[in-house]
């Protein structure tokens, strides 16, 4: 591709992203096949992706073969392992041409190693819509001027700069729009809030969902009146339950949890992918009273982040109850496994399924804004033995590390359980339950210096834990099991490092 055709890409792109209205945006799926898009791009990277023309000959796949949905649901699916990481950076964007794309961002691995995600302006568009969506839809942006209070973690690593971009695009639609950029520096937070909030007729903190719960109760303790700002969330990262949204709400002086507070399904690996609309929380609230009416939706116990997606720009399909998807970025990717569990669930199947339980959302919710004939997808977390915490993915392998330190290794089995846990006040810590070898008594002493060194190796190996997670919530709480702890650690059970 050469200058001048990216730069009418560019011209293009934007100028449609700028003069199509919200609603039209999002009613393009009801007059284009999302079958039809997803195999024009298919055909479009399996002709000019060096990377994955290689990927397909490999396996003896004639791109050409593949004409009906059915033939593309036989392609086998990418990830890390088999595709980005086995590739040369180049050659994972079209025409092998890095230079292609404007900016790169970088996510953690389980060896603490980054993965880069090269992007192009054209593609933080299509994303931009996502949080136009919300502001529009859930916060009325259009019509109130609105502080954006950027609280990701800025750097290379995705979500500050990408939300930045965004906010800023949805400003040059028209909306009354400034952001301010403090990063996850939370006393620039307050203070910005503080001296510019009045100045406005709302503030938006978009950031990680314990991070700014601790933002929210630090500027409680000090006095601040949230209430007065009319501030409104925008989150990404973490499940977190009715209750959470609930309680957070009311500290910040929210009258409507289904308009004040909205959450992202959000990857490095390809931007927001669905987005929590008025709709799905509202459904999401009525499982969250109804839990037999959630384990017939969703055959579990456990409630998944619930929304929205345009089938245009991101296809999901799922596998064996594992999320694939396939988008178009600076990467593109077909059939990509995000290790997420989850599932799908069509408009009117979601309206009839409610309907049989009597409930009407649509009713319930008495506005005409944030209703919209879009797909649903809804997502339990990583399936990879991960646990998020304050955004970062902390991988079992960054916790062994600290365990198989000289003296502490003489201490324990290697064996651990990881998870993160919410106390009364819905405040996170991330909890360890190590086991002792066969003889090893439990002590502080002990428990302090296991912690310390899983703490070390986290900051040394895991940038997004370094850099996502707030000094003070950083350090693990260890409990110390012994040997064969029937709670933890049963013997003659395969051993599962991870709890949700």
């Amino acid at each position: 591709m050469n200058r001048e055709s990216q730069k009418q890409r560019a011209i293009t792109v934007f100028t449609d992203f700028l003069s199509t209205p919200l609603e039209k945006q999002l009613e393009r799926h009801l007059n284009t096949s999302s079958e039809s898009a997803v195999m024009a791009l298919f055909q479009d990277v399996a002709a000019n992706v060096p990377a994955y023309k290689a990927f397909l000959a490999e396996r003896e796949i004639n791109p050409h073969a593949i004409q009906t949905l059915e033939d593309f649901q036989t392609l086998p699916a990418i990830a890390k392992e088999n595709y980005i990481s086995r590739y040369p950076l180049a050659d994972l964007c079209r025409y092998g041409q890095l230079e292609t794309c404007d900016m790169i961002a970088a996510s953690s691995g389980s060896t603490g190693k980054p993965t880069f995600w090269p992007r192009f302006f054209t593609d933080e568009l299509q994303i931009a819509t996502r949080f136009e969506q919300i502001f529009h839809d859930s916060f009325y942006a259009d019509t109130r001027r609105t502080l954006a209070v950027i609280c990701f973690t800025l750097g290379t690593w995705v979500g500050g700069m990408f939300t930045t971009n965004c906010c800023r695009y949805v400003a040059s639609k028209g909306y009354p729009l400034t952001v301010i950029t403090p990063g996850n520096n939370k006393e620039e937070i307050l203070r910005v809030v503080q001296e510019l909030g009045g100045n406005f007729q709302q503030v938006v903190l978009l950031g990680y969902p314990p991070f700014l719960k601790d933002v929210i109760d630090t500027g409680i303790a000090r006095g601040v009146e949230w209430g007065q700002y009319q501030i409104k969330l925008v989150m990404a990262g973490e499940v977190f339950s009715e209750e959470w949204r609930s309680l957070v709400g009311e500290r910040i002086g929210s009258q409507n949890p289904c308009y004040d507070l909205a959450s992202l399904y959000g990857t490095a690996d390809a931007g927001a992918l669905a987005n929590e609309t008025p709709l799905t929380i509202c459904i999401r609230r009525f499982l969250a009273e109804n839990p037999d009416a959630a384990k017939a939706l969703f055959g579990e116990s456990r409630l998944p982040t619930l929304l929205q997606y345009d089938p245009i720009q991101r296809f999901f399909e799922v596998e064996d109850g594992t999320l694939l998807f396939s988008g178009n970025n600076g990467i593109p990717l077909i059939r990509y496994n995000i290790l997420d569990n989850g599932g799908l669930i069509s408009y009117d199947a979601m309206v009839k399924f409610l309907a049989e339980w009597g409930f009407n959302p649509v009713a319930d919710l008495q506005k005409a804004r944030g209703i919209h004939q879009l797909p649903f997808v809804y997502v339990f977390g990583r399936s990879n033995f991960t646990v998020s915490y304050f955004g970062a993915n902390i991988y079992p392998e960054n916790v062994s590390v600290g365990l198989e330190q000289p003296i502490i290794q003489e201490w324990v089995t290697g064996k651990f359980v990881l998870q993160v846990k919410e106390d009364t006040d819905k405040n996170r810590c991330l909890s360890i339950v190590v086991e002792l070898a066969p003889g090893i008594e439990a002590s502080k002493d002990k428990q302090e210096t296991i912690a310390s060194s899983i703490l070390s190796q986290l900051l040394r190996l895991n940038g997004e834990f370094a850099n996502y997670v707030p000094p003070e919530y950083q350090t693990p709480q260890v409990a110390l099991a012994p040997t064969g702890d029937a709670e933890y650690f049963p013997i003659g059970v395969k051993h599962r490092y991870t709890r949700k």
